[in-house]
């Protein structure tokens, strides 16, 4: 409140966005999904597109955990079409949307509107790691999003190559993969169960071997 009477209302729409963001890691996503329509509010106002993609991707996530799907991809939807016109687009704010969005997609069966995003995720994901010298969760993420795109369009074979491509990085990353593992992990459990099930003659001894493997065991 008081840095809207000081007029600060930039940095009064990131703070509730932080806040909702912090009541969502406690389970509270009443007050969280609150302060994110707040910040949202904020945002529209004053023209901030920044602070509504933030609200936005909040607001479509709480939606898709508690069973709105509809509502869920509208409002990613909304945070997909405020990123690139993000006054701090440095910040990749596209990148921060595709994981929710692309999930969103694939489980409303949204096939054809998930298609074009694949090669915008892809590339994003190469240019931020190349700008930052090192494997970063999008390249993991973004590959298992085209494996997901390339199965749900009837191709297997481009599908496994995906995966196979993924575990791949890993095994070649395993020091960076360790320090971001607890993000990683369900990827990785995802991504070892669909190799499974594109291929059912990879045998239980090639997947132990592969350190995604390993690491699922670890947590």
């Amino acid at each position: 409140e008081l840095l809207g009477k000081m007029q600060r209302f930039r940095d009064q729409g990131e703070t509730l966005c932080n806040i909702a963001e912090q009541l969502g890691f406690v389970g509270k996503l009443q007050e969280s999904t609150k302060s994110f329509e707040r910040a949202r509010r904020v945002a529209e106002a004053h023209g901030f597109f920044s602070v509504e993609c933030r609200s936005c991707l909040g607001l479509g996530k709480s939606a898709m955990l508690e069973g709105r799907a509809d509502e869920g991809v509208e409002m990613l939807r909304h945070a997909m079409t405020a990123a690139p016109l993000s006054e701090e687009n440095e910040n990749n704010m596209e990148l921060n949307v595709f994981p929710a969005f692309t999930n969103a997609l694939f489980l409303t069966h949204a096939i054809d509107e998930v298609e074009p995003l694949v090669p915008r995720y892809l590339e994003a994901a190469k240019a931020l790691s190349a700008k930052k010298g090192c494997l970063g969760y999008y390249d993991l993420h973004s590959l298992y999003t085209s494996a997901r795109l390339h199965e749900a369009r009837g191709r297997p074979q481009e599908a496994q190559g995906e995966v196979r491509a993924l575990l791949a990085l890993i095994r070649e990353n395993e020091a960076t993969v360790q320090n971001m593992l607890e993000r990683v992990h369900d990827l990785l459990r995802e991504a070892i169960l669909r190799l499974k099930v594109l291929d059912p003659e990879t045998g239980e001894k090639e997947l132990v071997k592969s350190v995604a493997a390993e690491l699922a065991r670890r947590v």
